[in-house]
């Protein structure tokens, strides 16, 4: 488990693109890309690219399902430790204002997110 650097943007801009990133991660695929789709999927919902809602959409699309954090132990799941938890497949974990994706025990950020907590996460069935 371990934090990696993961910053797509063509040149390299920090900007608040978290969603991008994450689903440019997740779906395997170039950061304008993913840039892309999430702006038609926007526009198609009447909604901004950056919402939760666009990008849940357009991982549902690809095969994730959602799943919610048990509300048992509030605001103490953290990025970091679902990964502990998390070794094998591909996850898109939403953080109230931070999205970021994690792979195979790994989180992929621009910045080092492990102390986020979690809120929900996409996964692909075959995670489960």
């Amino acid at each position: 488990m371990a934090y990696v650097e993961y910053n797509p943007n063509p040149i390299g801009r920090r900007v608040g693109d978290c969603a991008v990133r994450a689903i440019s991660k997740a779906l395997n695929m170039g950061w304008e890309a993913a840039y892309i789709a999430l702006t038609i999927n926007g526009l198609q919902m009447g909604d901004m690219p950056s919402s939760d809602l666009v990008s849940g959409s357009l991982l549902r699309m690809h095969g994730y399902s959602r799943k919610a954090i048990e509300n048992d132990c509030p605001m103490c799941y953290t990025v970091k430790e679902f990964c502990e938890d998390h070794t094998e497949g591909t996850y898109v974990l939403y953080c109230g204002g931070h999205v970021v994706t994690a792979e195979s025990g790994s989180y992929f950020d621009s910045w080092d997110s492990g102390s986020e907590v979690i809120q929900y996460y996409w996964y692909r069935k075959e995670n489960e």
